[in-house]
This record gives structure tokens, C-alpha cells and sequence, in this order.
């Protein structure tokens, strides 16, 4: 996590560079090829506010298409800036990228600060929306400006601040990069990179565009050329004589200062709401799952189930994400872990009764449970997404709702955006992820797997009395523990 900042540049440029020119190489599971679509929406898209419906703008073509924006946004201290990372054909070296961040970084730390402007795309949608339009009507060329930024390739953020991290506990530097300075976070761009002052670095993504695993990958891509490069630019020193960075100074009355002081006020306050607890289980990991001929992710979930139910006494309904890009321009599916054969093995734990071997023979079920569905939502034959359709054809069409959706129990297992546990595997990388919870007396529940251990990151709400994402992890790790243990000592 820890990047050298002008080789992560660089090496951000040639992804962008192998999509320009259709290079990236095609996805695949076994065999199978993945639809690749989303990959193009990494870059210079944005979703804009309306007033009763947003809409996104992708502004990204390959070679083939046509011309490509070519330049970047950099926020530092509520101003905004643009630069072109291309020369003469060419783009930039990490030098001269290097010397564009300095003039900002030095002009921002030698200048008083800018109005934030940045902070209104944190707002109420359609408060932002009004805003937004407003502030085209002060000045034509605030349209322009904000175009500019909309059709950035993406926008990087320098931060002052310094997050503690270790190997161990990443709390800290997820919270900021999740629920950080919204003055320097476009909430609207589908690439947020935000590096911090200790040479850390994150990404906060709209998720409207495409899902967390293509950022993931871009992310590893980075990651990997890092490590590759030890951390260092070996090429040229050579700076050519490239234009500055050019200020994106927006037309401003007294009515807009207010509405981004009120902005950034209620997004503080919603933000210092949010418990972000980021832990390392290093116990062990994928290598001694598989040994035991337990599926890692599946581990993780039932993991997960058992924690929720010794917390809060009950079941938890929850969504896993299933990718579905075996189909065209597939997204994704929701596996729901809160099964029947789930239930019934924790209720198996929590009875002193119930011998290991028959604890162990419940587990194993919920396994062959949870797998059954995941190839069943991989394969296009979930459901949640099919009831999703018909809830927003009907009410396009101004049809009746049907009773489904309205019914009480489809609220509680989940349905309609209500699942107390929103979970989703981040890959088997260095990469981490997060993501606040879906309902008020909810978790977010994000893990990545790796052969020595796992990485979970989980959020609540400090408002909610019933919910602790601490109490949660320190529970899932007991679950590790609990569950290796059965594998050990129940053997048939």
C-alpha cells in the first residue's frame, strides 16, 4: 500500500495506454473469456447530478474510436488544477509528472486556501444538482471548468495529512480515504487516487460505472509494477519544457460559499458516524483452507455468519456479490449467505450438545450450500437482479407494485437494498477494499485472501446501539479459529 508517488503515476499511464489502444488483455476463468466493457469506464467518466435523475458521461475513446482526453484533475487545499500528461505524443515521465505535483503542492502550501468546490459533489443529490446549476449560471465558463474535470482522466488528490497503517491494522488510512476531506474528493468521478503525505496511497470510486474488481485490477496492476521496480524510476531525470498546470479558478457568490460550507459540514458530521476497523488475521490463510479442502471465500462467509449470530442472538441476511461478465456486459448477482444449512450450523455451535463430528457435518453442508448458489449466480441464474427488473419496469410504466416488494419478509431477508451484512470478496491480491453499510443497523464487509492471511475490513454506524464493527471482527477471527479447530478434531 505503501507507493512511490511518481511511479504510480507512470505506471497508471500505461494501463490507460494499453486500453487506448484495445491491448488489455481479455479476462478469463478457466477457459471462459469475461466481457471486458467495464474497463472502459475506469477513465474520464462522471456521473452528473439531476434533479430527479442522475446520468453518466463517459468521454473515454480507444484509438479506433477517436480522440481521448489526455489530462488529469489535482486537488490540494479546496483548489483545483488540470494538467495534460501527454508531450509532443508522449506520455510524461515520472520526472516530469513529478515536477507538475511540486509546482501544485508548493503553490497550494505557499497561497491561501481554495473556496472547495469539490466538497458540493458530497452533497444530497438533488441539492447538488440545484448547485450545480447555479453555479453554471453565475459564469458560462464555470460549465467549462466543471467539463474539464468531468472529462479528466481521473482526479488525484495530494493530502496533507499522514494515516497510521501497519501490516496489521489499516483502520485508519481506509477511513480517511473512505469518509476523508470532501474538498479534496470529486464524488462523482469514477477514479479518485489520493495519496497522503507518509507516501500512502488509496482510491475512492463511484460505483455506478463498473464494480470494485476492476479497480482492484488496475490497482494490482500498479502494485505489481512497484514491486517490480522496487519502488524506483530508472529512466531519464530529463524535465522537457512542459506548460504548468493550469488553475481551475470557478466563479463564486456568497450563496455558493454557503452551500459548500453546509456541504461539507453534513458530510463531516455523517462521517465521524462511521466505525472503520481494518484488521489482518495472520493465523493463517488460502494455503491451509485448501488444505483442509475448504473453499477460502465460502471459509470467510460462514465465518462471518457464525460471528453476526453469537453478536446479535439471530441471522443475519446477507449479500455477496457474484460477478455474471460470462455475460455481455454483465455486472453482478447476489449470492444470498444467510442459508437455511447456515443457520442451522450455528445453532449447532452455540449448543453444547451438539458433538464435533456433528457440528463438522452441518459446516460441511452449509459449504456445499453456499458453493451451489455461487455457480448458480455465476451462471446467470440468481434472482435478486431478475426481481430488481420487473420493481423498476413497473414502476416506469406507472404499473401496480406487486405485493412481493411490499411484503414485510422480503424487507428482512435482504430484498429492496435491506441486507444487514453487505459483503463482498476484494480478490486474492495486496489490494484492499471497503464499503459502508446498506441499512442503518448494518455492517460493511469487504476481505481480501491471501496464502498466509486474511484481510477484512468492516463498517457500522457509532449511532446505532446495536451494532460494533469491532465486537464483529474480533468474532470472525474467533470463527477462524473455531472452524480450523472442528476441521482438526472432528476427522471421520
Amino acid at each position: 500500500m505503501v507507493l512511490e508517488e511518481n511511479c504510480t503515476r507512470n505506471y497508471l499511464k500505461g494501463q490507460k495506454e494499453k486500453e487506448i489502444g484495445e491491448k488489455v488483455p481479455v479476462h478469463k476463468v478457466g477457459n471462459n473469456p469475461l466481457d471486458m466493457d467495464q474497463f472502459r469506464m475506469v477513465f474520464s467518466t462522471c456521473k452528473i447530478p439531476g434533479i430527479t435523475r442522475d446520468s453518466i458521461i463517459n468521454y473515454f475513446r480507444t484509438e479506433s474510436e477517436g480522440r481521448s482526453p489526455t489530462h488529469i484533475t489535482v486537488l490540494c487545499r479546496g483548489r483545483v488544477f488540470v494538467f495534460d500528461v501527454m508531450h509532443e505524443g508522449c506520455l510524461m515521465t515520472p520526472p516530469e509528472i513529478h515536477r507538475q505535483l511540486t509546482y501544485i503542492h508548493k503553490k497550494c502550501h505557499s497561497e491561501p486556501d481554495g473556496p472547495g468546490i469539490p466538497a458540493l459533489t458530497s452533497e444530497e443529490r438533488t441539492r447538488w444538482a440545484k448547485a450545480r446549476e447555479y453555479l453554471i449560471s453565475l459564469d458560462p465558463e464555470n460549465l467549462t471548468r466543471l467539463e474539464k474535470i468531468q472529462s479528466s482522466l481521473l482526479v488525484y488528490s495530494l493530502e496533507d495529512s499522514s494515516p497510521h497503517v501497519t501490516p496489521e491494522d489499516y483502520s485508519q488510512v481506509t477511513a480517511m480515504i473512505l469518509a476523508g476531506d470532501p474538498t479534496l474528493r470529486w464524488g462523482d468521478k469514477s477514479y479518485n487516487l489520493i495519496s497522503f503525505s507518509n507516501g500512502v496511497f488509496g482510491c475512492n470510486c463511484d460505483h455506478a460505472p463498473f464494480d470494485a474488481m476492476v479497480l482492484v485490477n488496475v490497482s494490482h496492476y500498479v502494485d505489481e509494477k512497484i514491486v517490480e521496480n522496487e519502488g524506483r524510476w530508472k529512466g531519464s531525470e530529463k524535465v522537457r519544457d512542459i506548460s504548468l498546470p493550469e488553475e481551475l479558478v470557478f466563479t463564486v457568490d456568497d450563496k455558493i460559499l454557503n452551500n459548500i460550507k453546509q456541504a461539507e459540514a453534513q458530510y463531516l458530521k455523517q462521517a465521524s458516524d462511521l466505525q472503520v476497523v481494518v484488521y489482518a488475521f495472520t493465523s493463517f490463510g488460502k494455503k491451509l483452507t485448501k488444505k483442509k479442502r475448504l473453499h477460502p471465500d465460502i471459509f470467510i462467509q460462514l465465518a462471518l455468519q457464525l460471528a453476526y449470530y453469537r453478536l446479535h442472538g439471530r441471522p443475519g441476511s446477507c449479500y455477496e456479490t457474484a460477478m455474471t461478465r460470462y455475460f455481455y456486459h454483465g455486472r453482478t448477482e447476489t449470492v444470498r449467505s444467510c442459508t437455511v444449512e447456515a443457520v442451522r450450523w450455528c445453532q449447532s455451535m452455540q449448543d453444547p450438545s451438539t458433538s464435533p463430528l456433528e457440528r463438522q457435518r452441518k459446516m460441511l453442508q452449509a459449504f456445499a450450500k453456499h458453493d451451489k448458489m455461487m455457480k448458480y449466480c455465476l451462471a446467470g441464474k440468481g434472482f435478486d437482479r431478475h426481481l430488481l427488473g420487473l420493481l423498476l419496469i413497473a414502476k416506469e410504466e406507472d404499473l401496480p407494485v406487486p405485493e412481493l416488494f411490499t411484503d414485510p419478509l422480503f424487507s428482512k431477508s435482504g430484498g429492496g437494498g435491506n441486507f444487514v451484512l453487505s459483503t463482498s470478496l476484494v480478490g486474492y491480491s495486496r489490494v484492499l477494499g471497503v464499503v459502508v453499510p446498506m441499512v442503518h443497523n448494518g455492517y460493511g464487509f469487504f476481505y481480501h485472501i491471501r496464502d498466509d492471511r486474511f484481510n477484512v475490513a468492516s463498517t457500522a454506524w457509532k449511532s446505532c446501539p446495536e451494532t460494533d464493527a469491532e465486537k464483529l471482527v474480533q468474532l470472525v477471527f474467533h470463527s477462524f479459529q473455531d472452524m480450523m479447530q472442528l476441521m482438526n478434531t472432528a476427522r471421520l
